[in-house]
C-alpha cells in the first residue's frame, strides 16, 4: 500500500455520485479514474439513475469514468443465491462488497492501475471493516494495492452538497433486499383492549 498515495495511478470504485463526492477531495492520486461496477443495484431504473448521475459528476469534474459489465441482476443473484436462506444481511453485504471490489481490482490490474479504493468507505451505513477486508483481499489477488481511507467524516456534508447540485439521491443501498427493507411496511401496533 502506498503510504501517502502521491503519484498513485488509482482506480476508484464508485457506488454513487453523492458518496463519491464525499471522497474525491481527499484522494491524493494525481492519476485518477472513476470506476462503475455495481451489479447489486436494482431495479433497472435505479441502476440507470445512479449511473447517469455519476456520469454527470465525472464530466463536471473532468474525471475519466470506466465502466464494466452492465445491469447485473443475474450476476448479483448468482453470487448471493447459494446462501440465500441462511445468509444474514451482514454476510450478503460482504458477498456484494467482494463481488464489486474484485471486479475493480481485476480491471485495475488489466489496465495498469497501481491501486484501487472505493466510495463505499464514505457511508456510515455500510460495514466499514468488511469493505476494507474485501478491498485488501481483492487487491492482493490481482497484484495491486488497496488505498484505504475512512471517508465517513465528510458524508453528511457531501449529501447536502449533492442535494444542492441536484444529484439523484437514492433511498436505499441498492440491492433488491435493501429496497424491500427500506419500503416494507412495519406492522401496525394493535391497541390493547
Amino acid at each position: 500500500m502506498h503510504e501517502n498515495g502521491t503519484n498513485l495511478k488509482l482506480l476508484f470504485h464508485c457506488c454513487c455520485a453523492p458518496c463519491t463526492l464525499a471522497c474525491i477531495d481527499q484522494l491524493p492520486a494525481r492519476d485518477l479514474s472513476l470506476f462503475w461496477y455495481n451489479p447489486n443495484i436494482h431495479p433497472f431504473t435505479e441502476y440507470l439513475s445512479r449511473l447517469k448521475t455519476l456520469e454527470a459528476f465525472a464530466a463536471a469534474n473532468g474525471l475519466p469514468l470506466e465502466t464494466a459489465g452492465g445491469y447485473g441482476l443475474k450476476p448479483f443473484l448468482i453470487a448471493v443465491f447459494p446462501e440465500m436462506e441462511n445468509t444474514s444481511v451482514r454476510r450478503r453485504c460482504e458477498i456484494c462488497y467482494r463481488l464489486r471490489l474484485e471486479k475493480c481490482a481485476q480491471f485495475a490490474a488489466e489496465k495498469g492501475f497501481a491501486a484501487i479504493s472505493t466510495s463505499l468507505l464514505a457511508s456510515p451505513y455500510q460495514d466499514h471493516d468488511a469493505i476494507r477486508r474485501a478491498g485488501e483481499d481483492a487487491a492482493a489477488k490481482y497484484g495491486v494495492d488497496f488505498y484505504y481511507r475512512d471517508f465517513r467524516g465528510g458524508f453528511r456534508e457531501s449529501q447536502a452538497r449533492a442535494r444542492s447540485i441536484g444529484y439523484y439521491m437514492q433511498k436505499y443501498c441498492g440491492c433488491i433486499f435493501s429496497e424491500e427493507e427500506r419500503y416494507a411496511k412495519k406492522p401496525e401496533k394493535r391497541e390493547q383492549s
